[in-house]
């Protein structure tokens, strides 16, 4: 189970936040996503990081502003987002998936967390 926190309101150019928390399986095994669903489109990925925590990979969009990063030790994962635009407002999701390295491919991801809406307006 997947439980994603950390969305709100924010400023163009602000930062935030995002932290995703694991319970009920061996959280250090998976490859963990955050993926994004903005208003009237398809839901899309941003980020992903290996089960190790050694390999990351960005969507272009956000390639120098998002870092992901994870603590095994407590089982979570986190979307740390700075210089946020308006084109970052959607519903961020986590995901794992049982593969341990990094994918991006949505439909490897098997777990999904509940979503968190992040609005970048003024």
């Amino acid at each position: 189970q997947l439980q994603a926190s950390g969305g709100g309101l924010v400023q163009p150019g602000g930062s935030l936040r995002l932290s995703c928390a694991a319970s009920g399986r061996t959280f250090s095994r998976y490859g963990m996503g955050w993926f994004r669903q903005a208003p009237g489109k398809k839901r899309e990925f941003v980020a992903a990081i290996s089960s190790s925590g050694g390999s990351t990979y960005y969507a272009d969009s956000v390639k120098g502003r998002f870092t992901i990063s994870r603590d095994n030790a407590k089982s979570t994962v986190n979307l740390q987002m700075t210089s946020l635009n308006t084109d970052d407002t959607a519903v961020y999701y986590c995901a794992g998936t049982v593969a341990p390295v990094v994918v991006f491919a949505e439909t490897l991801y098997a777990y999904w967390g509940q979503g968190t809406l992040v609005t970048v307006s003024s």
